[in-house]
């Protein structure tokens, strides 16, 4: 039975929109991560992506939805419950705090934003690839999830004292990049690094499932940033032009800058490009112009260039940390710079057509958007270092955080008792000892 409040474009556009961010995940970066990493750890890498996807949707729809979308408990939280009874999967989407409805039902919604839940924590794993323990990241998803994502989710976009003081994150540059990034930083410093071995050498073991995965991360993004309107609006069209605009920028500049420096261009290294540019425009998408997203591309081709290349391997303060795909460069530090950015690029014409009262950034005369941006960030970051250390410490008092030596030599085979490729014989099962 029809009601008056559905809107079937919307709804089918909404339905899209998530399901292509689902495929970000699920399988982009399950295949991205397998690809990349070396061949003794392909299966590990692909599976905790897999795992996280799983399991955050079940703690999303028991308690999480609701403490990132539902009614208020703190300034920065709502009150934890399940939100899958018919009566709620069936009823007009409604973001009781900051009282926003759209024209599709609640369950439409409880899925688009699990889907951005979920690709934070495959994020993550980018950061401690290679060597935490696999039942530690079991524990890690649900409560990294619980404690720190919908914080950060419920103050920037369920209606918290972020979203009421004008801080703009149009698609998650903040709730998704910057809380991953700096998670993933602490969690590979507190989980410890690789074998000095896998350091050392860590080459790819599929360059070009690695490629496949990737453009399904690009391409995903289009539902990522063009989802965020609630409807298939005018300003979704814009934001996912303004997102393929500051990709296709980012590679070429990031590109340039491989040329220039290392005198060769890197495949992989434009696949990190794609995702700063990504990352870059995802809190500006719909709110800055075409200029504004090429502006963001060439700073996201260049500044996170230069922090992975140049500081990362000069500073002794980033050889320390075994990030192991750089994800606190890739998200944390583009994460940051398109943030603020957004202060300095994003339009009265983007703003209103979003259905923001922010009269533009400083382009537009509004210097103070840039203020509090600033101070978006300062929580996102506060919040992410203190909880995910709390959270792994209090996880080492049940399990290792880190594989013990031996599992490390051998990889995939000693953790799961599964291989990536089976290229021998007529594809009999042997062990495996390692690279």
């Amino acid at each position: 039975m029809s009601v008056a409040w559905l809107n079937t474009g919307d709804n089918a556009w909404q339905l899209t929109a998530a399901t292509i961010v689902g495929l970000q995940s699920v399988p982009g970066l399950v295949v991205l991560y397998a690809g990349i990493v070396k061949k003794k750890w392909a299966i590990n890498s692909a599976f905790m992506a897999f795992y996280a996807f799983a399991a955050v949707l079940i703690a999303w729809v028991l308690w999480a939805y609701n403490m990132g979308f539902g009614n208020q408990w703190f300034p920065f939280l709502g009150h934890p419950g399940p939100i899958i009874s018919m009566q709620n999967e069936l009823t007009q989407a409604l973001l009781p705090t900051s009282k926003t409805t759209a024209n599709f039902p609640m369950a439409t919604m409880v899925y688009f934003q699990f889907v951005f839940a979920a690709i934070t924590l495959v994020l993550i794993a980018g950061g401690v690839l290679g060597r935490m323990n696999f039942k530690a990241w079991m524990l890690f998803v649900p409560l990294w999830l619980t404690f720190s994502y919908t914080v950060g989710a419920f103050s920037l976009w369920g209606g918290g004292f972020l979203s009421t003081m004008g801080v703009i994150d149009y698609s998650g540059g903040y709730v998704i990049h910057l809380s991953a990034g700096i998670a993933a930083f602490v969690a590979a410093a507190v989980v410890g690094p690789r074998l000095a071995r896998d350091r050392e050498n860590f080459q790819p073991n599929n360059v070009l499932l690695m490629l496949v995965g990737a453009g399904i991360l690009w391409l995903g993004w289009n539902g990522f940033n063009g989802g965020d309107p609630y409807a298939a609006s005018r300003d979704a069209g814009a934001a996912v032009l303004n997102t393929n605009i500051t990709t296709a920028m980012s590679v070429l500049t990031w590109t340039a800058m491989d040329i220039f420096y290392f005198k060769k261009p890197s495949v992989i290294g434009a696949v990190q490009g794609m995702i700063t540019g990504l990352v870059g425009i995802t809190p500006a998408a719909g709110v800055v112009d075409g200029f504004g997203a090429i502006a963001i591309g060439l700073a996201t081709g260049i500044i996170p260039w230069f922090t992975m290349n140049i500081l990362g391997k000069r500073l002794s303060f980033f050889r320390k940390v075994d990030d192991t795909l750089g994800v606190f460069h890739t998200h944390a530090v583009a994460g940051f710079l398109g943030g603020i950015l957004t202060g300095v690029l994003a339009t009265k014409a983007g703003c209103v057509a979003y259905g923001l009262s922010n009269p533009g950034g400083a382009i537009d005369g509004n210097w103070h958007q840039v203020w509090l941006q600033l101070i978006g960030a300062a929580f996102i970051i506060a919040l992410n270092l203190v909880m995910t250390y709390v959270i792994l410490k209090v996880i080492s008092l049940v399990v290792p955080l880190r594989m013990d030596e031996e599992t490390l030599l051998i990889g995939d085979d000693a953790v799961h008792g599964e291989e990536a490729y089976a290229f021998f014989g007529e594809g009999e099962r042997q062990p495996v000892l390692g690279d």
